[in-house]
Parts: C-alpha cells; structure tokens; sequence
C-alpha cells in the first residue's frame, strides 16, 4: 500500500514569518507551487497558500507588502509520512484545504497536495 512518502514533495518552499506577501508569492511562482512554509525560530510557525494570497488582496490593496504572519494559517494540520493516501485525501477534502505539511517524528520531512493525491492510484 502506497503511503504519503510515496507522493510527496520533499524539496519544502519556505519562507519567514517577516517575508511580504509579494515575496512569497514570487517564491512560490518561481518554484510552481501553491504553497509555502513558514519558519520561524521555533520551527514551523504555519503555512501560506495561494488562497492567502487572493484572501490578502481581496482584503487590503496594501497587503502585497504585509507579513505573511498576519496572512498565514499558523500551526497547521500535518500528516505523517507513514500515513495512507486515503486517509490524507479525507481529512483534506474534510477540512477545506489542499496542501498538509508532511512529519517524520518531529521533523517536517515535505509536504502533499490534492495534486499529488489526484496523481497518484489511491
């Protein structure tokens, strides 16, 4: 049975807590992804998506140049690496959202989107 190590990105896009919301979006336009992590000293801080992005502007016309701390989803979700496919599809689908920070133990190890799911045989 495939598991979330399987399909996951492992080569993580991150960002800072201080990072504008215009830099993360470049970041994550010059990578092609959707998402990207937020690390801070204690680790990961969150997680800023696309939807940050458009909910951010939709908000304020000033937002491109606010912290993607005041944008981001802080202590997100997370799956570990040694979860199914299904069970990762359900709790996204579930809770509205397409990208889960991936764990090994207490690490951050990559990370799964619908995508990756959708491509893949689960």
């Amino acid at each position: 049975m495939a598991t979330i190590r399987d399909v996951m990105t492992s080569e993580l896009v991150t960002v800072e807590p201080g990072t504008t919301v215009a830099e993360a979006a470049t970041i994550m336009g010059a990578h092609h992804v959707g998402s990207a992590l937020v690390f801070g000293d204690g680790g990961m801080a969150g997680i800023f998506t696309e939807r940050d992005i458009l909910r951010a502007l939709a908000s304020d016309f000033d937002a491109a140049r606010h912290a993607v701390e005041q944008w981001m989803t802080p202590h997100p979700a997370t799956i570990v690496a040694d979860a199914g496919l299904r069970e990762a599809r359900d709790m996204m689908l579930e809770r509205g959202f397409r990208h889960l920070p991936v764990l090994d133990g207490d690490d951050v190890v990559g990370i799964v989107s619908l995508r990756d799911l959708s491509r893949s045989d689960s």
